[in-house]
């Protein structure tokens, strides 16, 4: 793992509070460009439930039919090694204030195949 002096929950760019989706939401504090990773929302461990442990990205990110951001499954990553996880990415330019968004399935307990139809429908 990379040697890092400060680990931040979320990115400078982006913050949780009152969403009109659901709840609480994640908003962009400043514009965020198409392509920008946001980071790290779930981290794979067979230990839980779904197999993931959720970070507060992953906790707060709220589903849309017609979403701006898209999770990518990965096996590695230059910060943290060889770790299975769930990486949240802009899918398009994000304005200061706006609601970052992903489309997920929401009943994946339910649902033994829900990580492959996630990766599908992103």
């Amino acid at each position: 793992m990379k040697d890092q002096k400060e680990w931040r929950p979320l990115p400078e760019s982006i913050t949780i509070k009152d969403s009109t989706i659901e709840g609480l939401g994640v908003f962009a504090t400043q514009d965020i460009l198409a392509n920008t990773d946001l980071g790290i929302s779930h981290v794979y461990d067979e230990r839980f439930p779904d197999n993931y442990i959720r970070l507060p990205l992953g906790a707060f990110i709220n589903h849309h039919e017609m979403p701006n951001c898209k999770a990518i499954v990965s096996e590695s990553h230059e910060s943290i090694g060889n770790i299975k996880h769930i990486r949240i990415q802009a899918e398009k330019n994000i304005l200061a204030g706006e609601e970052l968004t992903l489309n997920y399935i929401i009943n994946k307990l339910d649902n033994p195949l829900w990580e492959f139809e996630y990766e599908v429908t992103q």
